[in-house]
């Protein structure tokens, strides 16, 4: 039987500007378009802001600065980091002994989560927590209004711009914007992951075991350079004991299709991210997939749990802090935008003409084909420094829409390098602005000047050269 159900939207109120997703991008355009005067509504499913780093377990913050060392990400994403800084609760900036990136950022969570929070409140921007995007209501080439779903019921909100931070385009796909997902030759798209946090890890153990059998690990620069980095470095970031997860794989311990335990220690001593989970040939726009990922996930953490106390020196007495709220999304829907970014833009390093944020970080492309253990990356220049234009954040129609984080127009090539965190907090930050110029002059996101978008990041110590 076949019924239809209707449930009017209630009014709730109208802002200048309407963000939906407040995860690292979303908290960011939040932050700059109340900061420059609008006022402005983040709408965030979880119960606080920072969205992967906080919900999906994503650690650490990779990479403020390019190989070389050269800061490409500023603004109010060091904003954030300075503060963690001032209150113990990040160590800043360390250097990467595995060598994919110069840097990368240890965070303490529940810290991060209350800056956030702090930052958003200081400038004078609302939030609704526990909401999601229900859907959208177009009247000719404008979106007028979202309907959100809360323990209130549904709720009409009304905006002079909305901003997608969704990380999957749900607002620009329920918009009417056409998009493509993942890969192009079959829609595949990079697999989802499920991180595991352990604490009681013997990292002076662990540190005597790499310096015993460097050959077990990855240092993308050679052993003796990434040897020296780790001893230098102050938190614990590598790759390896190969040998023996190779091992358990061939016989049936692990299921998991990587090749080797990736980790990361945070912000306190002895606790430690592990990157291993693999969730392949799953649609994370589907539900029931997206649920059978979260299902999948705690299984692998399991395993991963598992190996590490039998296997790897150091992690014996490993004891499980948890893992995230909701699985980790690398990759699913890409709006088409004014402009699509381009994986040869990134490595021939376009000029465009209206960049709103820089990166260095490499095309990471993990491998979509279910059981396969590649990951294929495509290293920069040291010195890169390319660019994210303003139009890979504009869309066609509806004209008041403007797309950050994960959710820019980007091909699957390109989406793979700009999708770090960093990045996605620059890119934040630039839609938040433009918004907020938009919004209070009476036009679209695509009649604001550049220029005038330019001066306004410059002033807020945005790198855009």
């Amino acid at each position: 039987m076949t019924e239809k159900f209707f449930v009017e939207a209630q009014p709730y109120g109208r802002w200048d500007v309407v963000v939906i997703g407040g995860g690292p991008s979303g908290a960011m355009a939040g932050i700059a378009a109340a900061r420059a005067g609008a006022k402005t509504l983040v709408v965030e499913q979880h119960g606080f802001l920072g969205g992967s780093l906080t919900a999906m377990g994503v650690h650490p913050m990779m990479s403020f600065h390019n190989v070389a060392g050269e800061r490409v990400v500023g603004g109010l994403a060091q904003e954030l980091i300075d503060r963690l800084v001032a209150v113990g609760a990040s160590p800043g900036h360390i250097r990467d002994a595995i060598g994919f990136n110069n840097t990368i950022t240890p965070f303490d969570v529940e810290s991060m989560k209350a800056t956030l929070d702090e930052m958003l409140a200081e400038a004078g921007g609302d939030v609704l927590f526990h909401t999601m995007l229900a859907g959208a209501h177009r009247v000719n080439d404008r979106l007028a209004a979202v309907a959100i779903c809360s323990r209130a019921g549904l709720l009409a909100i009304e905006a002079a711009c909305f901003i997608d931070a969704s990380g999957d385009a749900d607002l620009a796909a329920r918009a009417g914007v056409p998009f493509v997902k993942g890969r192009a030759a079959d829609g595949a798209t990079q697999p989802m992951t499920m991180n595991l946090r352990v604490s009681g890890v013997d990292t002076a153990a662990v540190r005597r075991y790499v310096e015993e059998n460097p050959d077990d690990f990855y240092f993308k620069d050679g052993i003796d350079a990434g040897l020296a980095t780790m001893r230098a470095s102050p938190r614990l970031a590598l790759g390896g004991y190969r040998k023996a997860w190779q091992a358990a794989r061939d016989r049936g311990e692990v299921d998991i299709a990587r090749g080797d335990i990736l980790f990361f220690e945070t912000n306190t001593p002895g606790e430690v991210v592990l990157n291993v989970s693999r969730i392949q040939g799953l649609d994370p726009n589907n539900p029931a997939d997206l649920s059978k990922a979260n299902m999948i996930g705690r299984r692998q953490c399991r395993q991963i749990l598992n190996f590490i106390r039998k296997h790897c020196v150091g992690f014996e007495n490993a004891i499980p802090v948890g893992t995230p709220s909701q699985v980790g999304v690398r990759e699913s829907r890409h709006p088409v935008g004014l402009h699509t970014l381009q994986a040869e833009e990134l490595v021939r390093e376009h000029a465009f003409e209206d960049p709103i944020a820089r990166g260095g970080y490499p095309i990471d492309i993990h491998a979509p084909d279910k059981g396969s253990t590649h990951t294929h990356a495509v290293h920069m220049r040291r010195e890169a420094r390319y660019g994210i234009p303003l139009r890979s954040l504009l869309v066609a129609s509806p004209s008041n829409l403007v797309l950050a984080g994960r959710a820019v127009s980007a091909t699957h090539e390109a989406a793979a390098a700009i999708r770090v965190t960093p990045i996605a907090m620059a890119i934040g930050q630039a839609a938040g602005t433009v918004a907020a110029l938009a919004a209070q002059r009476g036009v679209t996101p695509p009649e604001v000047p550049y220029a005038d978008v330019r001066a306004k990041l410059l002033a807020a110590n945005a790198v855009l050269a």
